[in-house]
Parts: structure tokens; sequence; C-alpha cells
């Protein structure tokens, strides 16, 4: 595929990030400036280690909403955890979706964390796709 048009597929998935609220612009942009000769792929390696780290914190979630007495202080550490590393790489969705889960957490409200809790693994895989699509992409335009 021509070079140019996978430049600008690039570019324009990246402002659909953006437009449609996947993606903090500033946050996003900022951790892809990180990226030089010598670590070109910075961005997607802090991905990969944010869905690796998020996927270990989603487990705990789910044991700790199984166990009965439900520990809402323990999910609301777990869920603090994931909003802030999900906020490190500009995730507005999933941390807006982690917000709504540590408000029903602070109101002791089981059957509303565990319907937003429903809504972070949703908006997690959602952009986990989308942003495997993007440095896909990413990979095949510094090849060309």
């Amino acid at each position: 595929m021509d070079s140019n048009l996978l430049h600008r597929q690039v570019a324009y998935t990246k402002r659909c990030f953006f437009e449609q609220g996947y993606l903090d612009r500033d946050q996003f942009t900022q951790l892809e400036e990180l990226q030089d000769d010598t670590n070109p792929n910075f961005a997607e390696e802090i991905v990969s280690l944010f869905y690796n780290d998020s996927a270990r914190l989603i487990r705990s979630i789910e044991q700790t909403l199984a166990s009965k007495p439900t520990d809402f202080e323990k999910l609301d550490n777990y869920m603090h955890q994931f909003k802030g590393s999900s906020s490190s790489i500009g995730a507005n969705r999933v941390t807006d979706a982690c917000s709504q889960f540590r408000e029903y957490c602070l109101a002791g409200n089981l059957e509303g964390c565990m319907r937003s809790f429903q809504q972070v693994k949703q908006e997690h895989e959602i952009l986990k796709k989308k942003l495997d699509t993007y440095f896909q992409l990413v990979r095949q335009a510094g090849k060309g």
C-alpha cells in the first residue's frame, strides 16, 4: 500500500479517536512525542503495559465483586489504580467509566458497581481493538 496513503490513514484514525472521545488529544500526543529513534515504539509499548496491568486489575475486581460481603473499599482501590493508568494513556471513555464505578463504590451500591463494571470492560475492550488496529497501521506506515 502507498506509504502516503498509510500516513493519511494513521492521521485520520488518530483524529477520530480524539473527536469520538476515546483518547485525550494532549495526553496521547504527549505519549507519542516521547518516541524517538532509540525507542520508536514507545507509545505502543506503554499501551501494551497498560493492557497487561488492566487485565490483572479486571481479574482482581471480578474476584472481589464475587466475594461476600462486598469489600467496597478494596473495589474502590482497584478502580482507582485502573482509572489512574487509563488516564495516563489518555483513555477518556475508560477513565469516565471508572469514575462512575467509584461513585457506586462510595455509595455502597453493588448493583451499580456491577453495571458500571460492565461498561468499564466494554470501553476497555473497544479501545483495545481500536488501538491494536491503529498501531498496526503505524507499523505499516513506518515500513513505507
